[in-house]
């Protein structure tokens, strides 16, 4: 299992503790987080399903820099840190 938690910037939308989901690539992994917080979708990823340039990601404490391919293997252990980077959007 994959741990991912949404930081304060982002839990102020929707309260959501942090989540254990699946192992699996790093899209895996946000969408099942983002499904059991549905509402948090539309401040995390866009259109198209990448990352929006005001969120950081990181996993393990290191920050994903591409934003459009998430296809990052993550695996039981691993832990997601999803960062409002920016106000506004």
């Amino acid at each position: 299992m994959v741990t991912v938690e949404f930081a304060a910037s982002l839990r102020r939308h929707v309260d959501c503790a942090p989540q254990d989901v699946a192992a699996g690539s790093l899209r895996a992994v946000l969408e099942a987080a983002l499904a059991a917080a549905p509402e948090l979708r539309h401040y995390v990823l866009d259109d198209q399903d990448n990352i929006r340039k005001h969120v950081a990601v990181f996993v393990n404490k290191t920050m994903v820099r591409d934003r459009q391919n998430l296809t990052q293997a993550l695996t039981s252990g691993d832990r997601v840190l999803v960062v409002q980077a920016l106000t506004g959007g």
